[in-house]
């Protein structure tokens, strides 16, 4: 019997999953994140399962790692000292940055500083022009003096971008070679090899962001190989979640950690499209929230949407444009700064506020008796009741009620003149209202009528907000899987190893060199094969082509699947068509306008593993009422007070079972809260599937 884990580090829980290719060993766990030490929390979570599972840890094929340490590390600005070699007249570009204002009234609004600071930005008297013909060339002895000066700044990395590098790169990697000759102590990455795509900001921006994680990847990576045979005693591959959802082993991960700058959360849309296309939702909202944050994404025809940037450190509300830009291939996603962690406070206006800051898990919520202090979202739903203290994390945890309504009674109710429930309420529902807002924004800017759409609630924190986000929505249903708290880890499980490569030549569309274009594809072709080749074979290898496209002189594109095999002749209508259904889809409408390619996309992707679910829990009852482990008081939205509610344990709820909310459905990892009115039912995968009855 072969078997597999996944572990997705959070922010502030850690989640395991072993699962066996037959569906006979299904076991998860959650235990606290050790944030000085992430491989700590990750190995004691491993032997815990598969000690629990009395499981062969032999038989381990491969393990799945997906985390935010990297995106944490940004945002802290934990990286190493990092310069910056860019051609004479754009070392100010990452600082200049694009013309887009998150708040147009705002005249000091705030933006993250540029990784490397100006005096450790340097340029070099080359040019090379957008041909691919050099027009002044590179001078070694320039370089070398140059490194020679890094050396005395004490640098520890450097990010090169040439202008043009993206169609000719030779002076790049000849900088690249006199840094390895030279000072073979720094850390180095090549735009050219990263992102060779035309936009010297974005190059320039991406460039600074891997090689400032590039020493703490590297380490950290090793050093949980090297645990995981050592103390685990696992021997088998390790791989890494994208931020595509695809995986890659270490080796490439520690060269590129900026392409795993998503890679914990996009563990719950793998999930969602798994179980969406299970059970017959092709199109479906997934909902995961955590302690830090919340995230939602559509899934649409059984697949996650991908774009090709992404924000990294949001300076206001997790705004757009507000953060650092990086350009990678990632799911996308729309995060909201509101976690089980997050702090609630009454401003100077007598106005609840909830988040983005969060209390992490050091010190956690008040509720933790931790040392923390200030009221949660966590805090909230104790005191509402949605909470067991005595049964979180299947009881390893316990919780202090009073803590809780004491500090919510203090900071929150007293200054609002509320109750502690009335005030833990607001705190509830605003972190509701926050959610909804973002996902029904997300959704709308990608064509989508997300009232369409079935909810499925993954993380710690989600299915307790679940039912509350789908009423604002008016979502038909909600699905909760069985293991919902630790859902991001099992949909690493559900992940192919995957590369995807981009090369920028824009053209008119109706001046494209098709055969040119034929010979670029596949050489991205033959290239993204060799890197797949290297942690799978060529075995059962696929091929997606992409253009990312736009009408002549707009400033932005869209992502284009081309189905095309030959590429020997036009195919200007095939593709203007593709094209005009995907910008339709989006905007509404087309324009009588020329289109043009930007840059072509080449993803390879190895088989997809399979994922093999018990459609029945041997020896459950049979009946609902054998379920029911007690009843206790909720807060019930419609009617605006504490009522005895059912609480069902999840385990014992058989397959076909049906009963009607409200009620509290309780499992290890998380609490599904239904505070309304629905019918609730369980499919033949115990999955909980809550059909909302909405008023008017």
């Amino acid at each position: 019997m072969k078997l597999r884990v996944g572990a997705d580090v959070g922010g502030t829980f850690t989640d395991i999953v072993l699962v066996s290719d037959d569906g006979s060993i299904f076991e998860f766990g959650k235990i606290l994140t050790t944030p000085r030490q992430p491989d700590d929390a990750i190995i004691e979570g491993v032997d815990r399962v598969l000690t629990a599972a009395a499981a062969d840890r032999a038989g381990v094929e491969s393990i799945v790692h997906g985390t935010t340490l990297f995106t944490n590390a940004l945002i802290e600005r934990k990286g190493a000292r990092t310069a910056m070699i860019t051609t004479k007249g754009f070392r100010d570009a990452v600082e200049i940055a694009r013309e887009h204002r998150y708040e147009i009234y705002d005249l000091r609004i705030k933006r993250p500083n540029p990784l490397a600071p100006r005096r450790l930005r340097f340029e070099l008297d080359e040019r090379m022009l957008a041909d691919g013909t050099v027009r002044k060339s590179l001078d070694d002895d320039d370089v070398r003096a140059l490194v020679k000066q890094l050396v005395r700044d004490g640098v520890e990395a450097v990010g090169v971008s040439l202008f043009h590098s993206y169609v000719n790169d030779a002076h790049e990697r000849r900088v690249g070679e006199i840094l390895a000759e030279d000072a073979p102590h720094i850390s180095v990455s090549l735009s050219c090899d990263l992102v060779p795509e035309i936009g010297e900001y974005m190059r320039g921006s991406t460039v600074l962001a891997n090689v400032y994680v590039k020493r703490i990847a590297e380490g950290y990576l090793k050093r949980l190989r090297e645990r995981a045979v050592s103390e685990a005693g696992l021997k088998a591959p390790l791989f890494i979640i994208q931020s595509d959802g695809g995986l890659c082993d270490i080796e490439e991960a520690a060269q590129k950690p900026i392409r795993l700058i998503e890679s914990g959360p996009v563990g719950g849309a793998l999930a969602a499209a798994h179980y969406g296309a299970l059970l017959g939702y092709p199109d479906i909202l997934a909902f995961d929230m955590g302690g830090t944050t919340a995230k939602a994404c559509v899934i649409a025809d059984g697949e996650p949407l991908i774009t090709n940037e992404f924000e990294v450190d949001r300076q206001y509300q997790f705004k757009k444009h507000s953060g650092l830009p990086v350009k990678v291939p990632v799911v996308e996603m729309i995060e909201i700064g509101t976690g089980g962690g997050s702090v609630a406070r009454v401003d100077a206006m007598k106005r609840l506020r909830v988040g983005p800051d969060s209390s992490g898990a050091e010190p956690g919520p008040a509720c933790y008796g931790r040392g923390g202090d200030e009221p949660t979202v966590t805090d909230a739903n104790l005191v509402l009741g949605y909470l067991d203290p005595d049964f979180f994390l299947g009881g390893r945890m316990k919780l202090d009620v009073e803590r809780a309504r004491n500090v919510i009674q203090r900071k929150i109710a007293d200054p609002l003149g509320l109750s502690p429930v009335e005030a833990a309420y607001g705190i509830h529902q605003l972190a509701n209202e926050s959610m909804a807002s973002a996902a029904r924004i997300h959704t709308i800017e990608r064509g989508k009528n997300i009232a369409t759409f079935p909810l499925f609630a993954t993380g710690g924190a989600g299915p307790m907000h679940a039912y509350g986000v789908a009423s604002i929505l008016r979502c038909p249903s909600v699905g909760y899987p069985l293991g919902a708290g630790v859902m991001s880890a099992l949909g690493f499980l559900t992940a192919p190893i995957s590369t995807s490569l981009a090369r920028s030549r824009p053209r008119q569309l109706k001046h494209l060199d098709w055969e040119e274009t034929g010979r670029l594809i596949e050489e991205m072709k033959a290239e993204a094969r060799t890197v797949v080749a290297q942690a799978v074979g060529d075995e059962d290898l696929t091929f997606k082509v992409f253009a990312d496209m736009r009408y002549v002189l707009q400033g932005s594109e869209v992502r284009v699947p081309i189905e095309i095999d030959d590429f020997e002749r036009s195919r200007c209508d095939e593709v203007m068509c593709a094209f005009e259904q995907v910008y339709t889809s989006i905007y509404g409408h087309t324009m009588n306008a020329d289109a043009e390619v930007v840059s072509w996309r080449v993803v390879a992707q190895g088989r997809r593993p399979e994922l093999v679910l018990k459609s029945t829990q041997e020896g459950a009852p049979r009946t609902v009422e054998a379920a029911v482990k007690g009843r206790r008081d909720i807060y019930i939205s419609e009617v605006k007070q504490m009522q005895p509610v059912n609480v069902y344990d999840r385990y014992l709820l058989p397959p076909g079972a049906t009963f009607e909310g409200p009620a509290i459905v309780e499992e290890r990892e998380s609490t599904v809260v239904i505070n309304g009115s629905a019918t609730v039912s369980v499919d033949e995968y115990c999955n909980l599937v809550v059909n909302l009855k909405h008023a008017g």
